[in-house]
């Protein structure tokens, strides 16, 4: 259950009209879709984060939160999907807008959800992000009304700035009834200077805690200083008196907070942890960890979660609007620091695989203590990862953008994310390509290719491993022999089997050359895969069995055994078949492998249709789809077509099964 919403503010006052609102409009027989618009620095997602946590227990289901204003280009609707998907347990994400929205309709249909979707630009950003049920509550919070939203029931609350009596309580708060009590006028005045603003008073009012004996006519005195003022930021209502008030604040700074607050601003992703921002600085992360839990302390940084931090869209304005001629060198540290620990995960998550990237020969894999938290961290930092990607070519660095890209890979092969995928690697092929780094342009082009073909764009797919043919000479045997492979599986889906082994046989001739005894069993399985559709059994069964001594991959050599069963299943020998099956499944559930569980599940379904089991098939079919979860994998549909053929009753053996959708297709082991 995702439950995504940021901490709920510690500075909250009255907004009572608002939340009896808000109060008012829920639990009625629609869904709630709320609109919550005001100038920047007002305190709108406060009020929204207010009204969900309060109202949390009323969506079992869980949150999800998004800021679609975090970058500089606002969010994208299908990525904003991917993301939500992902938080509700898909592991295969559909690539296009209409699909991920059909499914994010599908799993929140007759669920209860509070979802949050914050800094919204436009209506159009917005309506693909609405789910399907009427018990969700959707809090949308603009610097605009979105008034096209009217069209879908959207309810509009505008957030004014406090009234003086308001902003006095929330200065209270933070300083204390008592302080405030003996400069009555001056609480006023200062409440007055900060234009009704929350983020304002919060930051002032943090000042005035932390110096106990400043008088409030003496910070008065310092805010109605014109020459205190920040000219140039346009942030709305009451913008003079906000920017005067971070200014004054920045001006107060330590000299190293100072830094940090100007240089973290500049992350390349929206949220960082204490590792990164030391990096940045170039800096002793115990030193940092310090100054960023002060700045929080003074309002001028928000705590995202457990050691992970971020800017207010005005106070990373405001810290960028700080000249620092080092910008440009700490987004570089932040880069490096990125790449560093992606290439640490990369070499865990998937032993083995040959790369190209010079830090990938001091990895440490064992950093991490298990594949899967590899690839959880990367998953996790995915965002900031690819953020950094768009920084480094932004900024010229190429050698960055193709190092960083061959770094994600496992993280895509695995967990997919075709959007992030074909961004990266297309941004990469480029950046080696101006580099003149050949080996490297071509393993991306390989990488890419998978994305394509995985996608169904052969004809791109096949474009990207003629151009790596083009490019592998001698030199790169390890590159031409995956650009072979990548071509025998096109013709494979194709049906073009003559043309798919011969592909495959001059790829194992190429890394017996190259000496890689993974990629050669690879090669080997590839072989007897596309044997067993030629009805070539004996030999199929030879080749898979050699293909699994020159593995030494659990994943690998239970793949190499699930086709030898499957081949065993074609030519009627169906026990060994089952007892070959039965060690597959044993492996992979070890593995922590969902899809090649199901993959296995299905040929067990299989076997027992075979032999007649039919109730059995159709449990081992039933395990195998809840596998796949709500996935897009179309092997889930496949699996859905064996159950519903079985309940027709139309027909007691194996029923066709499409080319395109061989279990076990999926590209899990580029060499």
């Amino acid at each position: 259950m995702p439950q995504q919403l940021p901490p709920a503010p510690r500075l909250f006052v009255r907004r009572a009209d608002e939340l009896t609102e808000l109060d008012s409009w829920h639990g009625r027989d629609h869904q709630l879709l709320v609109v919550v618009s005001g100038p920047g620095g007002v305190g709108k997602t406060s009020l929204a984060l207010r009204w969900l946590h309060d109202t949390r227990d009323q969506f079992p289901d869980g949150q999800l939160y998004v800021d679609l204003g975090a970058h500089a280009e606002a969010a994208q609707p299908d990525d904003v999907l991917e993301w939500f998907l992902g938080a509700l347990g898909v592991e295969v994400v559909p690539p296009t807008l209409a699909q991920r929205q059909a499914l994010f309709r599908s799993l929140t249909a007759g669920r209860s959800f509070a979802i949050l979707l914050d800094n919204a630009a436009s209506a159009a950003q917005v309506r693909p992000l609405l789910p399907a049920s009427p018990s969700c509550a959707v809090v949308v919070t603009s610097r605009w009304r979105l008034s096209p939203l009217g069209m879908d029931g959207a309810r509009f609350i505008e957030v004014d700035p406090m009234d003086l009596r308001d902003s006095v309580a929330l200065l209270e708060r933070v300083v204390g009834e008592p302080r405030l009590a003996v400069e009555a006028d001056a609480a006023r005045e200062l409440a007055r200077l900060c234009g009704g603003m929350p983020i304002a008073l919060g930051v002032i009012g943090a000042r005035l805690s932390r110096r106990p004996r400043r008088t409030l006519a003496k910070e008065v005195d310092e805010l109605s200083a014109e020459n205190r003022r920040l000219a140039g930021l346009d942030l709305g209502g009451g913008a003079t008196s906000v920017s005067a008030v971070l200014d004054l604040s920045y001006v107060e700074l330590p000299p190293r907070q100072a830094r940090l607050y100007r240089l973290s601003s500049w992350h390349p992703g929206v949220s960082f942890g204490v590792g990164a921002a030391a990096a940045m600085l170039a800096d002793d992360v115990g030193e940092v960890e310090d100054d960023l839990d002060d700045l929080v302390e003074k309002n001028l940084l928000i705590e995202a979660g457990d050691d992970r931090f971020r800017f207010h869209d005005l106070l990373r304005l405001h810290a960028r609007g700080q000249n620092d001629d080092e910008r440009e060198e700490a987004v570089r540290r932040a880069v490096e620091f990125y790449l560093d620990k992606a290439v640490v995960a990369d070499a865990a998550a998937i032993p083995g695989r040959p790369r190209v990237g010079p830090r990938f020969e001091s990895a440490d894999p064992d950093v991490f203590a298990s594949r899967a938290e590899a690839l959880d961290w990367l998953d996790h930092e995915r965002d900031n990862l690819v953020q950094s990607l768009r920084a480094a070519d932004g900024y010229g660095r190429p050698d960055l953008v193709w190092q960083l890209a061959e770094a994600m890979f496992a993280l895509f092969q695995r967990r997919h994310h075709y959007s992030d995928w074909l961004f990266t690697h297309e941004l990469g092929v480029r950046a080696a390509q101006s580099c003149g780094e050949k080996t490297a342009e071509a393993r991306l082009r390989n990488q890419l290719a998978v994305a394509f073909r995985n996608l169904g764009r052969l004809d791109e797919a096949t474009a990207q491993v003629r151009i790596v043919l083009d490019l592998a000479g001698e030199h790169d045997l390890g590159s031409r022999a995956t650009a072979l492979v990548q071509l025998g599986y096109t013709y494979r889906l194709k049906g073009e089997f003559e043309i798919a082994l011969r592909y495959f046989r001059e790829a194992v001739d190429l890394e017996t050359r190259h000496g890689r005894i993974r990629g050669i069993g690879l090669a080997r399985r590839r072989v007897g895969e596309v044997l067993i559709e030629m009805g070539r059994l004996d030999e199929a069964i030879t080749e898979l069995g050699e293909s699994e001594t020159l593995l030494d991959n659990v994943i690998d050599k239970a793949r190499a055994r699930l086709f030898q069963s499957r081949a065993l299943l074609h030519a009627d020998r169906c026990d060994e078949a089952a007892r070959l099956a039965d060690g597959v499944l044993a492996d992979v559930r070890a593995a922590g492998s969902p899809l090649h569980v199901a993959d296995a599940f299905e040929l067990k379904g299989e076997i027992a249709e075979r032999q007649g089991e039919l109730v059995h098939a159709r449990d081992h079919y039933r395990s195998a789809l809840a596998c796949y979860g709500e996935s897009f994998d179309p092997s889930a549909d496949r699996v859905r077509g064996r159950l519903a053929a079985l309940d027709r009753h139309d027909d007691e053996r194996t029923p066709d099964v499409p080319r395109q959708q061989q279990p076990g297709d999926r590209e899990r082991d580029l060499g």
